[in-house]
């Protein structure tokens, strides 16, 4: 059900959660996210995230009344004028457009691992503090087949305001845990079989040369650090992407990019593309 609501005041208890968009602690804390700008907006509003509300100019709610009428539970909806959302956010916006998301359950890794098909493809984060590069790893794990990501306590969480925003929305399509022990559950994969592979700049071995065909999860690190000594132990083998002595590193959303598409070419995942001339 919706409740639509024109506003011309910045001081319903509603809009608390954008007015309070820079204290990111007390989002975590309520289990609520935001999400910004028309795709990622519509994105959430077709995914099984719960929502709590959407903050819109009018022409926007024309657009999206048919998602906003299909969804379950109660929505407010609150409609006004570009400028005063400018004012309220604090910072300029191209589109005008809102949402409140709920932080989803967070599942176990026995229910990701029930639920997903082998070989498992996993991937996990340490360190990475940058929520953009965050959310560009985020859509890249969709974009290849990532069945889950492991997020480390020393990294930034996929659903800060500009990760979800980086991930173009692909964040609501992924399963994410946020251990407090990446050590641990690196631990526990391994014990499963699963091989845990860290994407290291300084190892011996080039990924092309690493199989990549097994139960496996791809570990990655910040671009200024790296992934840690200790989660770089608990690993069963580090690769490096074959580059000129010049370069030290890539961006990690680019390197997880190039690990994820080597991954899915030895799986023969790349036949299996449709045919974009043809519309198949």
């Amino acid at each position: 059900m919706l409740r639509v609501q024109k506003i011309d005041s910045l001081d319903l208890p509603g809009l608390q959660p954008y007015r309070t968009m820079r204290r990111q602690l007390e989002h975590r804390q309520q289990g609520i996210f935001v999400a910004e700008g028309e795709k990622v907006v519509r994105r959430l509003l077709e995914s099984r995230f719960g929502v709590v509300s959407v903050l819109l100019p009018e022409k926007w709610l024309r657009e999206l009344d048919p998602l906003l009428q299909a969804r379950s539970e109660d929505i407010q909806v609150f409609v006004a004028e570009k400028k005063l959302l400018e004012t309220l956010t604090g910072f300029s916006m191209y589109q005008g457009l809102l949402a409140i998301g709920r932080v989803p359950p967070e599942p176990t890794l026995d229910e990701v691992l029930t639920r997903s098909r082998r070989p498992y493809l996993l991937a996990a984060v340490d360190g990475l503090s940058s929520a953009e590069n965050l959310g560009a790893l985020v859509r890249n794990c969709v974009a290849f087949n990532v069945q889950a990501l492991l997020v480390g306590e020393s990294s930034s969480s996929p659903f800060l305001r500009r990760a979800v925003r980086s991930s173009m929305g692909f964040i609501f399509q992924l399963p994410v845990i946020e251990t407090m022990s990446l050590l641990g559950i690196l631990a526990d994969l391994r014990r499963r079989s699963v091989r845990c592979i860290a994407a290291a700049p300084g190892a011996v071995r080039a990924v092309p040369g690493v199989d990549l065909s097994v139960d496996c999860c791809l570990v990655f690190g910040s671009e200024g650090y790296g992934i840690s000594p200790s989660v770089l132990a608990a690993c069963d083998e580090a690769a490096a992407i074959p580059m000129p002595p010049t370069v030290d590193s890539l961006n990690v959303g680019s390197a997880a990019a190039v690990f994820l598409y080597e991954l899915n070419r030895q799986r023969g995942c790349m036949t299996q593309m449709p045919n974009r001339r043809s519309g198949r």
